[in-house]
């Protein structure tokens, strides 16, 4: 069986708790995603046009800066990748982390929280930051309460 990583991004909590439950179901190791500069609530406000997340999110290029860059990439085979879905993609801080690593030969399967919405464009936002040989595919929206259990189920589906 392949060495597996969950890591992921998550500004308030939500995507952390999905992803610390996949890694457990995955007997995967952990990696959290951390902005060098942490969000706060302001900016997270997306009804403000001069929110942080707003300002970034409108600007395709925006790659906020990682506080770390310490995992170990090279030592998996499969990577679940986390975040929150904004503006119906992935936060420019997850090209930011694809960007950091050599992710080549290696296979990336998605996960996220949502407010409401599906990965919609999220593959192709995601695909130009990784090399032509990283495959990327949409995984689950893993919103509400997901068991350990129903997890290794969906884990067992996709690995």
């Amino acid at each position: 069986m392949s060495k597996t990583l969950v890591a992921y991004f998550s500004a308030t909590g939500k995507t952390a708790v999905a992803a610390k439950n996949l890694a457990q179901a995955a007997n995967a190791d952990l990696y959290e995603i951390k902005p060098e500069v942490p969000y706060t609530s302001a900016d997270l406000d997306w009804m403000d046009k001069q929110s942080r997340s707003f300002l970034e999110m409108n600007d395709q290029s925006s790659r906020p800066a990682l506080a770390d860059k310490d995992a170990n990439i090279a030592e998996y085979d499969v990577i679940l990748l986390g975040f929150p879905i904004w503006w119906y993609v992935a936060p420019t801080i997850i090209n930011t982390f694809l960007e950091s690593y050599d992710f080549s030969g290696k296979k990336i399967i998605l996960f996220a929280t949502s407010g409401g919405s599906g990965f919609s464009r999220t593959v192709d936002g995601l695909k130009h930051s990784v090399s032509a040989d990283t495959t990327i595919v949409e995984g689950k929206i893993l919103n509400g309460r997901n068991s350990v259990d129903e997890l290794k189920k969906w884990v067992e589906s996709i690995l």
